[in-house]
């Protein structure tokens, strides 16, 4: 069997050009990249056209560590649409470097459902997570010369500053340091550490801006910290926001690329789902509902994480709205959620399925939460045996679900037709109207307690003397009327990773509560969620190689 980049080296690529002219982008426009990347303008959103678009939202079950093909799915089902004469776009993330040498690998897809040129987007891309980055580090360096500054200090009690500084890697190492040491020429020593950029509130901001305005507005808005005489400050107060915006000048321009079949692909932005919203750029989103008639994305990790946050967050502000949303599920997902260990999962098991379509089940139920009509997508592997997906097909039409096999790593956009007639239909005749879960208006408590009982199953909610201290400091602000974005374990619909299936009677621990003003959320954080990673045992890094003519191996 090849591999995905394998296959990718197979596969010659359309020039960018091309792409394009697919949707009607004139090429003078297009800001190049070499031959098979770009740059596209924000003078390309269209309002009137974007809401009369179709938008998919693709999300998943609970998964297991390796994912369950939520992006090969996306891209798949895009391609199938257009098989099936739906001018369509595909719109996703961009990978973080943490996870492409970490556990997962990659995130472009795999097999022919995949993004080109895989090692491009994989790796540095066109340089958008490098000026995040950047400017988020501008930002802590100018809080830190405030705080030396004996003429222009804003007074800056350093003991309050949570703005840490970010890099694009897993690095347990960096998450608590100090800096400032070697004698007063160096600073003021302090406390702090480093997150992954895909935490980073930049991420977050430049994922939720509409235009130039409205990112500075928002750079402008994050909350810094507080003066020795508790005066709030933030990053307008240090004047950092214009030069914060002009480092991300080029990044807040969506990128064009293309899928294997020469579909239309658009890739911008990637927060992480159990950190932040999970979703990519509003931009990328209008942009794509602007030039194409049906738009796939994503968003990640499970429904309880990032669908939830691209409802209740991304669609709230930017008046987006669904028109299908599909569910991917694995076999292997099953039976993980039904007690089989990772080793087992390709082992035929039928009762373990039984007991872990628990979690399937509620993902649907909290779908129909929000008033939509839930698709389930089969994303088939080889080790699955008919038996399986045909009791899990059973268990789909029991709940009144639309389902559908799919084989898009092996077969592109034709293992895909099926579904995406499915979602055609969906799109055009779901009697629901999509509506968020909670009311912005309500009290943090009341947001952080529908969300912890309704979508995650909760008993009750529980609050740590630091949580409730951090809730005092969101009321003083008056940032309770800003939507949560709740930071919990991926791998459980509760707050606790070794929860699997559909836990029940359990409460859910609130252990901080960080401020996210720019982006314009608070996140309440839950469990043990680090905003920086650390490798695993055996990370990805050591499998990828690149030879003597620059071509790259072992991406995955």
């Amino acid at each position: 069997m090849k591999s995905d980049i394998e296959i990718a080296h197979e596969v010659k690529m359309k020039p960018i050009t091309e792409i394009a002219s697919k949707l009607k982008i004139d090429n003078d426009d297009l800001i190049l990249y070499g031959k098979y990347k770009a740059k596209i303008p924000l003078k390309y959103i269209d309002k009137e056209k974007y809401s009369q678009s179709k938008l998919i939202l693709v999300s998943a079950i609970s998964p297991t560590p390796a994912g369950e093909g939520k992006t090969t799915v996306s891209i798949g089902l895009a391609q199938g649409l257009n098989r099936i004469g739906k001018q369509t776009t595909v719109v996703l993330r961009e990978p973080s470097l943490g996870p492409v040498f970490g556990i997962k690998g990659g995130a472009t897809g795999g097999g022919y459902s995949q993004v080109l040129p895989m090692e491009d987007i994989n790796l540095h891309f066109t340089g958008d997570f490098s000026a995040i980055e950047r400017a988020h580090n501008l930002l802590s360096a100018l809080i830190d010369n405030n705080i030396q500054s004996k003429k222009r200090s804003l007074g800056i009690d350093p003991r309050t500053v949570k703005w840490k500084r970010v890099m694009d890697m897993n690095d347990r190492s960096l998450r608590n340091i100090i800096v400032g040491l070697g004698g007063t020429s160096n600073g003021i020593p302090r406390e702090t550490g480093f997150d992954i950029t895909a935490a980073s509130e930049i991420m977050a901001i430049l994922c939720l801006a509409e235009d130039f305005a409205d990112l500075k507005r928002r750079l402008g808005n994050i909350f810094v910290g507080y003066t020795y005489d508790k005066k709030p400050i933030y990053a307008r107060d240090l004047k950092a926001q214009g030069a914060m915006a002009a480092l991300l000048r080029d990044a807040i321009m969506p990128n064009l690329v293309q899928t294997i079949e020469g579909t239309p692909a658009i890739i911008h932005g990637g927060p992480f789902a159990n950190i932040a919203q999970g979703t990519n750029s509003v931009i990328a989103t209008k942009m794509g509902l602007s030039l194409s008639d049906y738009v796939v994305t994503e968003a990640g990790f499970g429904f309880d994480l990032g669908a939830e946050k691209f409802i209740d967050i991304k669609c709230k502000y930017a008046g987006l709205n669904p028109s299908a949303v599909v569910l991917v599920a694995t076999i292997r997902a099953l039976k993980y959620h039904g007690g089989k260990s990772l080793k087992e999962l390709s082992q035929p098991d039928v009762e373990a399925i039984k007991k872990g379509v628990a979690n399937l089940q509620k993902h649907v139920e909290n779908m129909k939460l929000f008033g939509i009509c839930p698709i389930v997508a089969i994303n088939r592997f080889s080790s699955d045996t008919d038996e399986e997906v045909n009791y899990v097909k059973d268990f789909c039409k029991d709940m009144d679900v639309q389902v559908a096999e799919v084989d898009v790593w092996g077969k592109g956009g034709e293992g895909a037709i099926e579904l995406a007639k499915i979602v055609n239909k969906i799109a055009m005749n779901c009697p629901y109207q999509l509506n968020t879960l909670y009311d912005w208006n309500w009290t943090p408590e009341m947001k952080v307690e529908t969300l912890a009982k309704k979508i995650y199953g909760a008993e009750a909610v529980d609050y740590t003397p630091q949580a409730k201290s951090d809730l005092e400091r969101v009321y003083a602000l008056g940032l309770d009327k800003l939507p949560i974005c709740v930071a919990k374990t991926q791998k459980s619909l509760s707050d606790n990773p070794e929860l699997l299936g559909r836990p029940k009677d359990f409460v859910v621990t609130v252990r901080e509560v960080e401020i996210a003003s720019g982006a314009g959320f608070i996140i309440p954080i839950t469990g043990q969620i680090m905003r920086m990673p650390g490798l695993p045992a055996e990370p990805a890094a050591e499998k990828i190689d690149v030879d003597d003519n620059g071509v790259i191996s072992g991406l995955f």
